[in-house]
């Protein structure tokens, strides 16, 4: 699974051609969550409070790159990075 995000040691990764509905996985140190690309809810899993916060600002800031890169999962093309919150530090 590409790993397209990794901040505040949170990777943020995509299957290729995954389940509906559009998500991608978070994972923090043992925790893990599946969180919608819509709206940035974790629909699986759980994640430690700050970071799910994190995430979910994180995934509405960075939506558009995120559907881009879940409709090129879907056709097995290679997925871009997506810069993390931290990117401007």
């Amino acid at each position: 699974m590409p790993t397209i995000a990794w901040f505040y040691g949170i990777a943020i990764q995509m299957y290729y051609d995954d389940h509906q509905p559009p998500h991608f996985h978070a994972r923090y140190g043992r925790a893990k969550a599946l969180v919608r690309l819509s709206d940035g809810v974790i629909i699986a899993g759980e994640l430690p409070p700050v970071a799910s916060r994190m995430v979910r600002d994180w995934a509405l800031a960075r939506r558009s790159e995120l559907q881009d890169n879940w409709r090129r999962a879907r056709a097995y093309q290679p997925l871009e990075k997506v810069p993390g919150p931290d990117a401007d530090e």
